[in-house]
């Protein structure tokens, strides 16, 4: 489901890649977006992958960033309900006290991403300043400066249209982008409920599962590389009336190693494979 999101958002592009490509594309991701903080390198690992495989710098981009958008269109708007309804959330500092700091994190994070969606060409001008500084300080020659100016602004004005080409795209493949979003974090989120029932535990699903997403949201603002140490006391917190201190350990684990760590140990060996086979072909 994590590499179909991505699939079908690139068929509305007019993109089409092996799903066997687009398979390896979601570990290597995995990878990279739990070593890096707030897994910024998740993204840059994406694109550098789409690029090797024929996709241009600016489409892809725009391909990995509409990929997240849908993500964080399900994530932000269901956490406020969830921490409105559930019981599990009432009288908790989360819900109360921080409640306006969340409101404020939800505004921002859209805001950069509206920003970044409908007025791309905003970034142009920080991003040719800053090419001039590395000139001026003859980080660049003259002639690689005036190469770099004229492929950022090409691929930051093709970033720019790429969205309004999504969105007249075939709407089978909008549709399907967006469903296996939704399966993609239906499926990630169900695992402790999962955990817990193989446990014996009684558990209300509706309940793991909005304990999960408004984990997630707090992921989202982690500074640790793939939110280590905070995703695990959040989901600790979250979980500690349901199971004893030992299940709750042994099932933080768990989550943990068959949604993350599972899947960074296929991706650091897809990676290897992937560099020793550019290596071959330059």
């Amino acid at each position: 489901a994590d590499g179909l999101r991505l699939y079908f958002t690139l068929r509305a592009l007019g993109h089409r890649l092996p799903l066997p490509v687009m398979a390896r594309l979601v570990f290597i991701n995995l990878f990279f977006s739990n070593v890096t903080p707030m897994a910024t390198g998740g993204g840059f690992a994406q694109v550098w992958y789409l690029q090797n495989h024929g996709v241009p710098l600016g489409r892809a981009t725009a391909a990995t960033t509409i990929r997240t958008v849908l993500a964080v269109i399900f994530i932000f708007s269901l956490t406020p309900l969830f921490l409105l309804t559930l019981d599990a959330f009432q009288g908790e500092s989360l819900a109360g006290e921080l409640g306006p700091v969340l409101a404020v994190l939800i505004l921002l994070y859209l805001g950069f991403f509206m920003v970044v969606l409908f007025r791309t060409r905003w970034l142009i001008g920080p991003l040719s300043s800053f090419l001039q500084s590395l000139h001026r300080f003859h980080l660049l020659s003259d002639s690689r400066h005036r190469r770099w100016q004229f492929k950022a602004r090409r691929e930051m004005l093709r970033f720019s249209v790429s969205f309004g080409d999504y969105l007249k795209g075939s709407k089978v493949f909008i549709g399907l982008s967006v469903f296996f979003t939704f399966v993609f974090l239906l499926s990630l989120f169900s695992f402790p409920a999962l955990l817990i029932w193989a446990l014996d535990y009684n558990v209300d699903y509706l309940i793991s599962l909005g304990l999960m997403v408004v984990t997630t949201f707090v992921m989202y603002f982690s500074p640790t590389p793939g939110a280590s140490g905070i995703s695990e006391g959040v989901f600790g917190s979250f979980f500690r009336d349901s199971l004893t201190s030992g299940h709750l350990v042994l099932v933080t684990v768990a989550w943990r190693f068959i949604t993350i760590y599972l899947g960074m140990l296929i991706g650091l060996v897809i990676l290897q494979r992937e560099l020793l086979a550019n290596r071959k072909d330059a």
